[in-house]
């Protein structure tokens, strides 16, 4: 019988505490933003030479660089999960195919871009010329860029995630590694 009472006892206070804990009040959750924080860009010069081949430029300490043999590389971001290929070609009279394979591939992103914004780019004194492409909106890739001194060397850059292409969720991936291709681009040297 105390067993009974015992028991019948623990179930109310159990069933009082559940009633007066569990009120159907709905707490809003508070507004809050994704935080990215990246470290501050330090630069270094990094050179490649080979067959044919020769220039430098300032690269982000932060990233990583895979070479490969035809003097074009891969420069990494693995924490934003994206690469910058750069492509190099000598120019053997075929200045105008260049550019225009260069050009071409900028706008076959138009389909998913919002909008395409050209930056020319000239620095006499290091005999560098070229275009700076921003890429709005939903494409693979958000900023290009081509640099060439015109008679021997030609260099093309584009950035792409590992990432479906929403360019609201990659924007500060994005801006961050936009100004380091914006540096490699105004800081060729030509060897």
């Amino acid at each position: 019988m105390m067993k009974n009472k015992t028991i019948v006892f623990l179930l109310g206070v159990f069933v009082s505490l559940t009633a007066v804990g569990c009120k159907d009040e709905t707490v809003p959750k508070p507004k809050s933003h994704l935080r990215l924080e990246y470290p501050s860009a330090q630069y270094k010069t990094y050179s490649i030479s080979g067959a044919g081949c020769g220039y430098e430029f300032e690269v982000n300490e932060f990233s990583k660089i895979k070479t490969k043999a035809d003097c074009s590389m891969e420069i990494q971001y693995p924490k934003m999960k994206a690469t910058v290929y750069l492509n190099y070609k000598n120019v053997n009279n075929n200045i105008d195919q260049l550019l225009r394979d260069a050009q071409k591939l900028t706008y076959e992103h138009v389909i998913k871009a919002d909008d395409i914004a050209e930056q020319p780019f000239v620095n006499p004194e290091h005999k560098t010329y070229g275009m700076f492409y921003q890429v709005g909106g939903n494409a693979a890739t958000n900023a290009q860029f081509y640099v060439t001194d015109s008679t021997r060397h030609f260099l093309v850059g584009s950035v792409y995630f590992y990432a479906k292409p929403n360019y609201d969720s990659i924007l500060p991936a994005a801006a961050y590694i936009k100004n380091d291709m914006r540096k490699i681009m105004e800081s060729v040297k030509w060897k």
